[in-house]
């Protein structure tokens, strides 16, 4: 796949047009193109045992939706939500952690049936759209130390806007306009519910890394809640980071996952430490040096090939400059490594074709299941909106308002302010090491960057075998299932 889908990101890491910050969300009047739709079905109660291995869990499902107006209270979207909360526990001492996806386009199925909810898709290898789509009890749920609530931006899973109004549209499907509504429903549920004194984290995968600082900011100076943990799973934290294959940053952030992927290809586990060491020192050095210097073009083939797996003959024709999909594509001959697991490939559909443009080996395989699990879920607990629930959407992906002009969004502004803000604020980030679409060590880059503000363990980044749904391995899983929980109790 050359990224034909624009979900979790993939098409904008590799082409994303000079972007800036669009307009906050607008408090004028708009103008309705056609009457509102009505709103989601009422709430849906249910109470549930679930029988984990040492302990059993008695919870409260809510699955509802909360209606956005505008200033004069013209419908705008509905948001639909899954939350779960422990019976018998202090509403006032209970920790509550909102998750969020990404994309733009991708429902909050991925966290829940994927990592942290009281059920997930028990997925055998790698996954495919004939996998298994019964939802199962998840031993690793983060339920035994806080309660969870799934959110859906407008145009994903059953959420959807209101109004057939174009501007509202442009709003709520640009970087800043997606950002007030997601706080919005965090701050109503939480005063709803009455756990305005509960600790609260915010859990966001992929984009929704990219929006979880930015969320945090939002609560604090818009809604009035702080956050006391923030959890970011494969996040892209600065789109101004260089993301092309002749930047020597780009690809010194790459390196490291593709020379993870070829370890485990060949059975070894993969010494990240001297990887990283090599691609932030002589490899950016020998980049520099350009195509013409025959000497670092010899050094590079040498390295690069012996750290990839590739060969050299092709290493040397790209003169040590190997991008994702030259790696996608080259890794195993007649076959096409995914961009979100690198260790897991599909047959090449079009082996003779210069560009294949084929569903991706991991992310097109979970469509299917992880919405017909999503389906079954939302049967059990009780409630049934018409329409399609969309696990991926890819309008919404296309539609994205990333703003003009030579800027682009960066959440690493907003994670500096917070931090700054609140010494309470803990952060958790989480990447899979064989992530070819948000490299771990682009991150860990970038990271290295932030000032010092407190103690040095605010911020701690977790890299666990694994691709960019790193939760899809049971150990990865459980190790980023700990980290949280540590975040949460320390």
């Amino acid at each position: 796949m050359q990224v034909r889908v624009v979900c979790f990101l993939a098409a904008l890491l590799l082409a994303a047009p000079a972007l800036a910050q669009p307009a906050p969300r607008p408090e004028a009047p708009r103008a309705q193109a056609a009457e509102a739709r009505p709103p989601l079905p009422d709430d849906s109660i249910t109470h549930h045992t679930l029988t984990l291995p040492g302990r059993t869990l008695h919870l409260t499902a809510t699955a509802g939706s909360f209606r956005l107006t505008d200033a004069q209270g013209r419908p705008e979207a509905d948001i639909a939500f899954l939350a779960y909360t422990l019976d018998d526990s202090d509403a006032l001492t209970r920790p509550v952690a909102f998750a969020v996806n990404g994309g733009p386009g991708a429902a909050s199925a991925w966290l829940q049936l994927g990592a942290m909810g009281p059920w997930r898709l028990a997925l055998d290898g790698p996954p495919a759209p004939s996998s298994p789509a019964t939802p199962v009890p998840n031993a690793q749920t983060w339920l035994d130390f806080t309660d969870l609530v799934f959110i859906d931006p407008p145009g994903t899973g059953f959420s959807r806007l209101a109004t057939d109004s174009e501007e509202v549209r442009r709003t709520f499907y640009s970087v800043d306009g997606d950002i007030p509504p997601l706080a919005e429903v965090i701050r109503r549920w939480t005063v709803q519910q009455g756990r305005t004194a509960s600790p609260r984290l915010i859990v966001g995968e992929s984009y929704g890394g990219f929006r979880g600082p930015r969320l945090v900011r939002a609560l604090q100076s818009e809604q009035g809640l702080g956050v006391t943990g923030l959890v970011l799973v494969s996040p892209v934290l600065d789109f101004g980071w260089p993301m092309f294959d002749t930047n020597p940053l780009s690809l010194a952030g790459l390196l490291p996952s593709m020379a993870s992927v070829a370890a485990e290809a060949a059975g070894r586990e993969p010494d990240l430490a001297a990887v990283e060491q090599y691609a932030a020192t002589d490899f950016i050095a020998d980049l520099l040096r350009g195509r013409r210097d025959a000497a670092a073009v010899e050094r590079l083939t040498v390295r690069v090939a012996a750290l990839t797996g590739l060969d050299p003959a092709l290493v040397r024709r790209r003169a040590g400059r190997i991008d994702l999909h030259v790696f996608q594509r080259a890794r195993v001959p007649g076959e096409m490594a995914s961009l979100y697991d690198g260790t897991v490939a599909s047959p090449d559909a079009s082996p003779d074709a210069a560009w294949n443009d084929q569903p991706d080996a991991v992310l097109d395989a979970l469509r299917a299941p992880l919405t017909s699990g999503m389906l079954a879920l939302y049967r059990t607990l009780g409630w049934q909106p018409d329409g399609q629930y969309q696990v991926l959407n890819e309008a919404v992906s296309r539609a994205w308002n990333w703003g003009h002009g030579m800027g682009r969004p960066d959440s690493v502004h907003q994670l500096r302010e917070a931090l700054a803000l609140d010494p309470a604020l803990r952060v958790l980030v989480a990447h899979g090491r064989d992530d070819l679409v948000t490299p771990y060590f682009t991150t860990k880059l970038l990271l290295a960057q932030l000032p010092e503000i407190g103690a040095p363990d605010r911020v701690r980044l977790l890299v666990t075998p694994g691709g960019h749904m790193l939760y899809l391995r049971d150990a990865s899983r459980a190790a980023l299932r700990e980290a949280a929980r540590g975040l949460v109790e320390r």
